[in-house]
């Protein structure tokens, strides 16, 4: 990693040159094509010694001897830091956008239609998750022991649905009332994504404060008892052929290709960098903490809202070497449309 990324005018204008040519025509960058279009009339010696100092604090790379050179993650995270939220989506693709998610009534109809048409946009893989609805919000939760190591987790949500576990937990039934009592003050008509999500998340922060609830509450969550139903997130990946023509190790495509394929490791996926508090686009360019097959990727993503509450996710996922500035407009487009869209459709 750089040690400083506070570079000069001078360094970031041509750092930010070299991102998007390389963008643009995928080959190692060279002074003097950067001398051509450089607005200061600098010469490519004088190029080629920002470039060596760029290098040196990691944002580039030469590939071979006598090549140019190629950006770095490490430059193309700066690059997007520069570029976010200074662009506005062509007319062109409003169209499309529009023309595409026109008449669509329900959650799901917008995640299957958008998965298409951000993948027809960037140009690589559209990826959407519908998250369970309000129609299977959480009305109450009951825990009860049965035994030494039993205990029935009883979960109903605000459709009448009636869900019930048997775990193998050591909690007294003081401890799971108390637990129980606190999930339905906390949380009646939260999803269950939602609530899972809120849930981990006060685990961690709370636990010194309320020891003893916190415990119980994070051993019944561990054991599955406000787990979803299998079913209740639908995923949907649309344009994964558009990997094959920029990658050329077909060990590596193949790979790939079966992680987008399986739908828990895209839940994983997207779970893992979209958070249901998040409001603005996020990117993630390099996904090998959530999947290692996924390494130099990019994830470009956000949560869909429909008032307060998340519905789902979508994003686009690509090689690094993808166009920044067009794909997060986009996806932060229609990520506002998606309230818009599904309230007029109530």
């Amino acid at each position: 990693m750089p040690a400083d990324t506070n570079i000069g005018t001078r360094e970031r204008e041509i750092l930010t040159a070299i991102v998007e040519t390389f963008i643009s025509t995928g080959e190692p960058v060279g002074s003097r094509t950067l001398a051509r279009s450089n607005r200061e009339g600098l010469s490519p010696a004088s190029i080629r010694n920002v470039m060596a100092d760029l290098s040196d604090a990691g944002f580039l790379e030469q590939p071979h001897a006598s090549a140019g050179r190629i950006p770095t993650t490490e430059a193309y995270r700066y690059y997007v830091e520069q570029i976010s939220g200074s662009a506005r989506l062509a007319p062109q693709d409003e169209t499309v956008i529009s023309d595409s998610l026109s008449g669509i009534s329900n959650v799901q109809e917008f995640m299957e239609r958008t998965s298409h048409v951000l993948s027809l946009i960037s140009h690589n893989v559209g990826v959407t998750v519908a998250a369970s609805g309000p129609k299977n919000a959480l009305e109450h939760v009951y825990f009860s022991r049965l035994g030494d190591q039993k205990v029935l987790a009883v979960v109903v949500t605000r459709s009448g649905l009636v869900r019930d576990r048997l775990l193998r937990l050591d909690l007294s039934q003081s401890d799971l009332d108390l637990a129980a009592r606190y999930i339905n003050d906390n949380f009646r008509g939260w999803t269950m994504e939602a609530m899972r999500c809120e849930l981990a998340r006060r685990i961690e922060q709370e636990r010194s404060e309320y020891d003893r609830l916190m415990h119980s509450v994070e051993q019944l969550y561990k054991q599955g008892a406000l787990a979803a139903e299998q079913g209740s997130q639908v995923v949907f990946v649309e344009g994964a052929a558009n990997l094959v023509a920029g990658e050329q190790d077909r060990e590596r495509l193949q790979q790939m290709l079966q992680t987008l394929e399986e739908k828990e490791k895209v839940i994983q996926l997207l779970g893992a960098y979209l958070d249901v508090k998040q409001e603005a686009v996020r990117v993630v360019i390099g996904l090998d903490e959530a999947l290692p097959s996924l390494r130099n990727f990019v994830l470009i993503g956000a949560p869909a809202h429909a008032g307060n509450e998340m519905m789902g996710s979508l994003a686009v996922i690509g090689p690094t070497r993808m166009d920044y500035q067009h794909t997060i407009t986009a996806v932060s487009y229609i990520a506002r449309l998606f309230d818009k869209i599904l309230n007029e459709s109530e």
